[in-house]
């Protein structure tokens, strides 16, 4: 009798052994499904697609063009800061359907809205016919992978044909720049006077692996976010000059470089991380003068 006790409890701990090693068993092939079933890539980044205002204006009064000049390089500056916030939602999103229009558009009209009307301002100071710019506050959102248009710097390194979604982080679109609508004399330049702008060289990459994409859209935004703030530093100094001869070298390209040399470390990390060949982006750090 004690004998047919013992030989039921053994079948009922085998039983439930193998129930456990089942249960186990189906754990881990689920936990397996899970992970093959997380996404390995990730999306490219939106940016922000507010209308060039350069373009818009008026002949600028000498008076008025080195404000003019200050502003137009805030609102370059606020939408690199902005493309370098989706970016990062790119990579970990936040918030609900409405976080962008919320959190991101709706404080960049209003940032643009007081921006702008600084410019009609400047117009209206020194007697010259106040500009409606209204118009040009709202923005919406580009396609994935296509870049900001943007007001200031050169054709040639500008965003139009080197923005973060093709790669690139130059000073300002390719319509938009020196080229028809720059600071030094295209159809719509401004006379001397005008702020000088940092010249850096387009960030020349290999194709991006998916793995890597979002990483690299958020160090290209960073780069962006960079110049901007250097040529919003350049506009004051057009208005109050600083320093000596060598202040732009030691107190705006030096640091800029600095910073530079850190965002195209991260990308070349991005790759490796991958297991992509790591590029050599060292010779994109250093920045000239437009």
């Amino acid at each position: 009798m004690a004998r047919g006790t013992r030989k039921t409890a053994v079948l009922k701990l085998g039983g439930v052994g193998a129930l456990a090693a089942l249960l186990l068993a189906g754990g881990l092939q689920l936990a397996s499904a899970g992970e093959n079933n997380r996404p390995a890539t990730t999306a490219a980044a939106q940016t922000v697609n507010c209308p060039t205002v350069r373009d818009k204006l008026p002949a600028v009064p000498a008076a008025a063009s080195a404000q003019v000049e200050r502003e137009l390089a805030n609102l370059d500056q606020e939408i690199a800061r902005q493309n370098e916030r989706l970016a990062r939602q790119a990579v970990r999103p936040e918030g609900g359907p409405a976080f962008i229009d919320n959190a991101i558009l709706g404080p960049l009209r209003s940032k643009r809205v007081a921006v702008l009307d600084r410019i009609e301002i400047a117009f209206n100071r020194i007697g010259a016919q106040r500009p409606d710019l209204d118009a040009l506050a709202a923005c919406s959102l580009n396609a994935p992978g296509v870049p900001s248009a943007v007001n200031g710097g050169t054709g040639q390194n500008g965003a139009g044909q080197n923005g973060a979604g093709q790669n690139g982080n130059g000073n300002a679109g390719g319509q938009n720049g020196n080229g028809q609508n720059g600071n030094a004399g295209g159809q719509n330049g401004n006379a001397g006077g005008a702020a000088r702008t940092v010249n850096c060289p387009r960030v020349a990459l290999p194709a991006v692996p998916a793995a890597a994409a979002g990483q690299v859209q958020a160090e290209l935004a960073t780069l962006d976010k960079q110049i901007a703030e250097a040529d919003a530093r350049l506009a004051r100094l057009a208005v109050r000059p600083e320093g000596g001869p060598a202040f732009i070298d030691n107190a705006i390209l030096g640091p800029l470089r600095s910073k530079r040399v850190a965002a195209l470390d991260r990308i070349e990390i991005a790759f490796n991380r991958v297991g992509a060949q790591r590029p050599n982006l060292d010779g994109f750090a250093t920045c000239g003068l437009n």
